[in-house]
């Protein structure tokens, strides 16, 4: 058998089919005018002749031509590589999609079929720039027809084209195949390592052998076509069983234009290619060489008796530059050299049958052409391909009223209705799966009470039908439309009217009949379904402009079956909300080949352990094997391929795998330095020397390691050879190595010798993918090769960043002419752009919410030959909105962290990737993790990734790293008030809180069970209020100077005030000191002890004061005692919870801040408490050094050269 490997299929960056470089001549530019035809033109000043590129003019057709189109006659066949196109020479006119038509004949054409089965190429945008298509394979023509399908229709535009092909000559030897046998060279057998075979056929047939040999030693190569497919049978020799390799492509074959075939052998290696399809096949066995005898037969064979003759009839058609390991065997042929042989005459000039077959592609399309009226038989014959189930293939309405015949398509059968006034429609249907794609031909003959109807010309069976109706000729025949029944999608060709062929050429052009949305000359059907673009063996089902894949019972889903319904790991599942154990599907590699499988998945609140049983987990005794025949025990894994198994382990971050060895008399590793009887086989195929529980590659038992081995002499414990039941197990946990693959036993065939080995499940945890993460601290990139996805690309990762536009990632191929890309456009739209030969495009996903919040976002896309679409998170697919890329946004580098990045199922290691000089890291860690100066006094650092700020928001300080105090000097008599609280919170949502503090996203707008104050002063008087937190209800905070410069806090929170000395010390000395309490519930805690509270909650704070307390109301006696005169000094750094009275007042972010203030209050730093991490020296305050410059620079840690350290000599208060 052979494993086959489809290539490009569709998709997008690397052409299969390789031209020389030089072909690449442009071909129109010296044509005469006698070369261009067309259709119609405008006028005389837009002729076809002048539809040259750069030309200063171009082709236009006339307003009124409703099929139009522009030819070239090339003059001698050339090899065309590509196109390009213009618009006409300043004007608005220009196409911008069209179908190209080519062929040997100005009468019979090939439509160029692009990647996925499209024969609509894309056009221009403006009319001076060219737009270039390059073919994806190359092929040859001398006549080239351009049929524009859409155009510019602003101000006034209409159709346009300038234009040039690219290519080079093409010499051809060419034949009428007969049956003929090349070389024999002496009766010496042809044996070789390499083989290239390349020819050119096209043929009518469905059916037919094109080359064929034979080997003694049991070697076959046989080349055929069977129904329009071709297929190469290969066997490189038998040794005991007859195999060959069979290798299919191609697809319709049988319609009479040139076909490109080339097959490279190398070993056991073979690449067949068919035009622009090619598969790759790996032959079975174990020889390398392809033996033939003398005789190879082109076209046919003429030995009825051949051992492995197919069945296959001779072919009939045209061959040319038939190559054989670079022999020309036409060249040899008609130089009738003697080592050809030739049954009968042969032409070397293909006779081409003149077909004239059309093509029903618009929704509207029909054929009218004329009939002989009222004669009382009728005789209609036609040929026609199509993949829809129904429509309608041809309509007559009888003479005299009597009714009308309708021959349709209806589920893949024909179904005749004769339709009579006043009587019951007369139906039946014949034929099976005639909507295959093939040729079929309908044969219907009628006369009174009688109708014939024959498929296939299968006269043995035809179907008649003898109800009573009568028969009498109308004048008119429709084909493909005009009824109600579906119009019909597909070709037709040969067809006969009452025994009469059809000219159309002559009935169009003498007005005889009409016709809408037809192609004449060319039979443009596709066949989307071959190569298969369903993945995952997803079953392809194709109609005449599209195709569905059924992916049911494939664990796949989406437009081509690519994306796979299951998640990678048990950790992928226990990250989603699966918390519990039991069996889960899963599918380490998604979208790429694997298949999903089975595991149990245990569950933990940390981890997910996966566990794969398998069928040696049992035990399985051993006798009778030596180290020369040793056992071999394959440990076969349940649901699981061993490249499954292999691909969980490897994307696991831990796995380990028991083994154990008993033995009596049987020994396993033998001595350190000994060649070892047992050893065990993992990943990649490779022996391993160690057993479990010991280190990899140390050919050691656990015994050896715990020093535990029943004979200190040796590592394992069976090495001892003891006539006595012992055993060496442990666990194996080196991941890489890992799964065991096979267990090897080779000492059991001594008298008494028996051993027995279990292996215990494989379990797994972690997925090294989901968390393989790095930051981009500096505007770098990473590169991996290029990624080249075939028929579908998927790609999925997790970002953060706070950028608001940035690049992700791009792959293009290497000439830029195809490339995807992912990026942030603005801060709510992702951008999917790409390129695969049809312009650029994007699909913009647009989020309600900002994606550069600096929190990690889930990204997918995938881009397949149907759609394209991407999401973010829980966000809903934006699929298939093509737009053309309008950007002038200049894209900035990204810097933030990325991880779990996936191109098609396969991981990228990004940790690999990490060098910290180019500002790559592990780990998602930017400037705040290592910041030389990191944000002082709680200021919330804000990760740049390539540098850093400081959010001093929710802090009573200000500067670059919240470093700068904000204080105040109060006079005699100042004061300050910050309102918190305008109103009491009521008591419905204080319960409403207690209950459930996020419900309907209501909040009070504080912590009522949670308080944290600070601040700094100096003073030199006492007694004074130095701050006082009032509320709605009687609860109170209070910080007092007593007489005794001591400072006192008063807390009420229920109904008993308490009193808490907070330090003896004289603090009103003039120095600054620094006060700091949090509060918890019911407990206070302060530097040097803790208090218990007989409440927890301040509820409804009201104002915070500063210097004096000015309440509205009843005020405490002990407020009176230490109110008066007030404060006077200095105040720096107040902060209770989020409010910052002072910094409100001086630094307001508001217009109209919610502070009060009566007397002089000056701002000042006199009270400002000395940092304990030091002054930030000038040099690396931005703040400073944009001041000097004149302009703001946001600093990094990279650029800060130098740090001054200064000495400073604190005053620290001791609160005894």
């Amino acid at each position: 058998m052979c494993k086959i490997a489809y290539k490009c299929c569709y998709l997008y960056f690397f052409s299969l089919h390789v031209v020389a470089d030089d072909c690449v001549d442009p071909l129109i530019s010296n044509l005469y005018a006698s070369s261009f035809l067309a259709s119609s033109r405008s006028n005389f000043l837009y002729s076809a002749n002048f539809a040259k590129l750069y030309g200063s003019s171009g082709w236009s057709p006339s307003p009124r031509d409703r099929q139009p189109w522009l030819q070239i006659d090339l003059l001698r066949k050339y090899r065309l590589v590509a196109i390009a196109t213009q618009g006409t020479f300043n004007s608005y006119d220009w196409v911008t999609k069209y179908t190209l038509l080519y062929g040997d004949r100005p009468d019979s054409w090939t439509p160029y079929i692009m990647r996925g089965g499209n024969s609509t190429m894309p056009g221009n945008w403006n009319y001076y720039q060219v737009k270039r298509n390059v073919f994806h394979y190359a092929f040859t023509a001398k006549h080239v027809r351009l049929l524009p399908l859409a155009w510019n229709t602003e101000n006034g535009g209409k159709i346009g084209v300038r234009l040039e092909l690219f290519g080079c000559p093409y010499g051809n030897n060419g034949c009428d195949s007969q049956d003929l046998q090349p070389p024999d060279d002496k009766g010496v057998k042809s044996r070789t390592l390499s083989d290239h075979f390349a020819l050119n056929f096209k043929t009518l047939e469905q059916d037919g052998l094109l080359l064929h040999s034979e080997g003694v030693q049991g070697d076959i190569f046989t080349l055929e076509l069977k129904k329009g497919r071709l297929y190469l049978h290969i066997s490189l020799g038998k040794s005991c069983l007859f195999i060959y390799t069979t290798l299919t492509v191609g697809s319709l074959l049988d319609n009479l234009h040139w076909h490109y075939v080339t097959i490279k052998r190398y070993g056991r290696q073979v690449n067949f290619t068919v035009d622009a399809h090619s598969v790759t096949g790996y032959c079975s066995g174990d020889f390398t060489h392809l033996d033939l005898d003398k005789q190879l037969y082109v076209g046919g064979v003429i030995e009825p008796n051949m051992p492995h003759l197919p069945s296959t009839p001779n072919f009939r058609g045209c061959l040319e530059n038939v190559f054989i390991n670079d022999v020309n065997i036409i060249d040899k042929t008609k130089r009738e050299e003697s080592d050809i042989r030739i049954p009968r005459k042969m032409h070397f000039t293909c006779r081409d049958i003149l077909l004239k077959p059309m093509t029903f592609a618009g929704p509207n399309n029909y054929l009218q052409v004329p009939g002989f009226f009222r004669r009382p038989k009728m005789f209609v014959k036609f040929k026609f391909r199509s993949w829809d189930y129904t429509g309608l293939l041809m309509f007559t309405r009888f003479a005299d009223d009597l009714g009308a015949l309708e021959l349709g398509l209806s589920e893949g059968q024909i179904n005749v209705t004769i339709f009579q006034p006043g009587k019951k429609k007369i139906q039946f249907a014949a034929g099976y799966r005639l909507n295959d794609g093939y040729w079929h031909t309908v044969d219907l003959a009628a006369r009174d009470n009688l109708l014939t109807l024959t498929i296939d010309e299968e006269e043995a069976s035809p179907l008649r039908i003898t109800n009573p109706f009568t028969i009498r000729t109308g004048d008119r025949y429709f084909f493909g439309g005009q009824t109600s029944l579906n119009r019909f999608h597909g070709c037709m060709q040969h067809i006969f009217i009452d025994n009469e062929q059809l000219d159309i050429d002559i009935i169009l052009q003498r007005q005889w009949g009409r016709y809408a949305e037809l192609l004449l000359g060319t039979c443009g059907i596709t066949d989307r379904c071959s190569p298969n673009p369903c993945e995952h063996e997803g079953r392809c089902i194709q109609s005449w402009d599209d195709f569905i894949c059924i992916c049911e019972n494939t664990g796949y889903k989406g437009e081509v079956c690519h994306m796979s319904v299951y998640k990678e790991s048990c950790e992928a599942y226990r990250l989603s909300g699966k918390y519990w154990s039991g069996n889960y599907t899963i599918d380490p590699d998604l979208s790429g080949p694997l298949k999903p499988f089975e595991v149990y998945c245990k569950m933990k609140s940390y981890k997910a352990w996966t566990v794969i049983m398998h069928d040696r987990a049992d035990g399985t005794k051993v006798s009778g094997s030596t180290i020369e025949r040793p056992y071999i025990g394959d440990v076969n894994y349940w649901n699981a391929s061993w490249d499954e198994v292999s691909a969980l382990a490897n994307t696991s971050v831990y796995c380990e795998q028991w083994i154990d060895y008993s033995c009596y008399k049987s020994r396993l590793l033998n001595t350190a330095g000994g060649r070892p009887f047992g050893y065990w086989i993992g990943r990649n195929n490779e022996s391993h020397y160690y057993w479990g529980g010991t280190f990899r590659e140390v050919q050691k038992c656990g015994c050896a390691i715990n020093q535990t081995c029943v004979d200190p002499r040796f590592q394992c414990n069976c090495d001892a050879d003891y006539r006595q039941w012992y055993s060496d197990k442990g666990y194996l946990d080196f991941r890489d190595h890992l799964p065991v693959r096979r267990v090897v036993v080779g000492d059991t065939n001594r008298t008494g010798s028996e051993a027995q080995f279990t292996v215990g499940p494989l379990r797994c945890h972690g997925d090294r993918n989901i968390w393989n993460t790095v930051s981009f601290t500096k505007p770098t990139y990473i590169t991996f090769p290029t990624f080249n996805p075939g028929g579908s690309a998927d790609i999925s990762f997790h970002f953060k960043t706070y950028r608001a536009n940035c690049a992700f990632l791009e792959s293009s191929d290497d000439h830029l002419r195809n490339f995807i890309r992912v990026e942030l456009n603005t801060t709510h739209n992702l951008l999917f752009i790409f390129m695969v030969g049809d312009g650029i495009l994007n699909v913009t996903h647009r989020s309600p919410v900002p994606l550069n919040d600096n929190e990690w976002h889930f990204v997918q896309a995938e881009l397949n030959v149907k759609v394209a679409r991407i999401k973010v998170d829980w966000q809903p697919w934006t699929i298939n909105v093509f737009n053309p890329l309008y950007s002038t946004l200049k894209q900035m580098p990204f810097l933030g962290c990325l991880r779990g990045l996936r191109l098609n199922g396969v991981p990228y290691d990004l940790e690999g990737k990490v060098n910290e000089e180019q500002g790559i890291r592990r780990n998602c860690s930017g400037q705040c993790v290592n910041a030389t100066i990191p944000c002082r006094n709680s200021g919330q650092c804000i990760e740049g990734y390539a540098s850093y700020w400081c959010d001093c928001n929710n802090t009573a300080f200000d500067g670059f790293y919240c470093h700068k105090d904000i204080g105040a000097y109060f006079e005699v008599g100042s004061w300050l008030k910050y309102n918190i609280l305008k109103k009491p919170i009521t008591d419905e949502a204080a319960w409403a809180n207690w209950i459930d503090p996020h419900y309907d996203n209501f909040s009070l707008g504080y912590n009522d069970t949670a308080d944290d104050i600070e601040f700094s002063f100096s003073t030199v008087h006492t007694p004074a209020v130095l701050l006082y937190i009032s509320s709605f209800i009687p609860t109170l905070f209070l910080f007092c100077f007593n007489p005794t410069g001591s400072v006192d806090l008063r807390y009420k929170l229920g109904l008993i005030t308490h009193k808490y000395e907070l330090t003896r010390r004289n603090l009103a000395d003039g120095f600054p000191h620094y006060i700091n309490i949090t509060r918890h519930n019911r407990t206070i805690k302060t530097q040097v002890s803790s208090f218990y509270l007989e409440d927890a909650r301040f509820d409804s704070p009201k104002s915070v004061f500063l210097g004096r307390v000015m309440e509205v109301g009843d005020i405490d006696y002990e407020i009176q005692k230490h109110n008066g005169p007030g404060f006077i000094g200095c105040i720096s750094g107040v902060r209770y919870n989020v409010y910052a009275p002072l910094k409100a007042y001086f630094r307001p972010n508001v217009t109209d801040p919610p502070v009060t203030t009566q007397g002089i209050v000056t701002e000042s730093i006199c009270g400002a408490f000395p940092p304990v991490l030091g002054y930030v020296p000038w040099e690396a305050d931005p703040w400073f050094t944009t001041i000097v410059s004149g302009s703001f620079v946001r600093i990094s840690d990279s650029q800060i050269f130098a740090i001054v350290l200064f000495t400073y000599l604190f005053i620290y208060s001791t609160f005894m």
